[in-house]
């Protein structure tokens, strides 16, 4: 399997850091975020990774990717750069080829993760989806998009909802079957995965969750950075 990570945009609720640097390259114990989302996936043997960034960071990942092949020459990882942010989805045009005709995991790259993969890949083959979402319980879901299920259907999303229904959020990891890019019409100059290819998997019956215990931090601004560095 392989596995892509997001690591393009702006990083602004990171600022004044993300003006210095890319924001899945901001650390946490000593190490970038990216470095330990590939040690995630590295655990769970999965065989390549691509990470999609965009162009005007590139000077900073080929900086950081010479640094990381001295301590892992061995891992497959390749970088593509987008010329201008397209959404969630959007970039995902130039890794269609890449990616091939098997499912593969994607991952925000701004969120340190540590579970069971084996269980959510089992779970996606199992249940025959296009998209199956790895769902994680945190005490502050009224923050984060949370979904509505029937059974292990997700058939909505609610967005920081005041009461929301369960502790179960969105943890910004995916299984996508190669289907996935028939969802998105990349003729568009921004594409949202939770937007717009969510909804649609959603009204189809083909977008579930899988709740899984595990360790999830995320890192999208200065408090929740810093927890994740006092915790991880």
């Amino acid at each position: 399997m392989k596995a892509v990570i997001l690591a393009g945009g702006f990083g602004t609720r990171l600022r004044p850091i993300t003006y210095e640097i890319p924001k899945p390259l901001v650390p946490v114990k000593k190490k970038p975020i990216i470095g330990h989302l590939i040690d995630f996936f590295h655990k769970h043997n999965v065989e390549k990774i691509g990470i999609l960034a965009g162009k005007m960071h590139k000077d900073d990942f080929e900086k950081w990717r010479s640094v990381w092949k001295e301590e892992m020459p061995n891992e497959k990882i390749e970088i593509f750069y987008e010329e201008t942010p397209r959404g969630t989805f959007g970039g995902m045009e130039l890794l269609k080829d890449w990616i091939g005709n098997e499912p593969f995991v994607l991952t925000n790259g701004d969120e340190l993760k540590d579970f069971d993969l084996k269980s959510l890949q089992e779970f996606h083959a199992e249940h025959g989806g296009v998209g199956t979402i790895w769902m994680v319980e945190v005490p502050n879901a009224h923050e984060y998009g949370v979904p509505v299920m029937s059974g292990h259907n997700i058939i909505e999303f609610l967005e920081k909802p005041e009461n929301p229904p369960s502790n179960f959020i969105n943890s910004g990891l995916y299984i996508f079957s190669p289907e996935i890019f028939n969802y998105a019409d990349f003729s568009k100059e921004q594409i949202s995965t939770e937007r717009e290819i969510f909804p649609r998997l959603a009204v189809e019956g083909k977008l579930y969750g899988h709740k899984i215990e595990g360790r999830w931090y995320d890192c999208g601004n200065l408090e929740r950075w810093e927890k994740a560095i006092k915790e991880w």
